[in-house]
């Protein structure tokens, strides 16, 4: 099949079967006659691996290493075990992450009037964090900080 059939297949884009190519996490594919990738069913099920993988968040680096232990038939589970446990921890940090940055921003929405004023407390925090005033907040039920009455 050619590079859009083996896209469409798969759900990788062609755009990224060419990169992948290129960077060697898989094989270039055999060519045709005429000059067109030619992919087999073992190459499209390779990218639906791939395409799993990424949908989980592993780095290609970790797809990589991941593809390695596929085609490995006498790998120990306790590798693929390593790796997952290790991607899970990132992807823990980064839901942690993202929800400090989620309150920080709530805490910024809950300081700013949302009138016609220029005054705004998110932009100031982002030009420069310290300017912020936080004396006479309290947290709300949610947990943000609100103005006290």
């Amino acid at each position: 099949m050619n590079i859009g059939q083996a896209s469409q297949a798969s759900g990788v884009s062609t755009k990224m079967i060419r990169y992948y190519e290129q960077i060697g996490l898989i094989p270039k594919a055999d060519r045709r006659d005429s000059g067109y990738r030619d992919y087999s069913p073992s190459d499209v099920h390779m990218l639906c691996f791939i395409r799993r993988a990424r949908d989980l968040g592993f780095a290609v680096s970790e797809i990589n290493d991941l593809l390695g232990l596929w085609r490995d038939k006498s790998r120990h589970s306790a590798d693929v075990m390593r790796i997952a446990k290790a991607h899970i921890e990132r992807l823990q940090e980064r839901a942690r992450s993202l929800e400090a940055m989620a309150a920080t921003l709530g805490t910024l929405v809950a300081c700013c009037h949302g009138d016609d004023r220029p005054d705004c407390p998110i932009l100031a925090d982002l030009e420069e964090p310290s300017l912020i005033d936080w004396s006479g907040l309290k947290p709300s039920s949610e947990g943000a900080l609100r103005r006290q009455p």
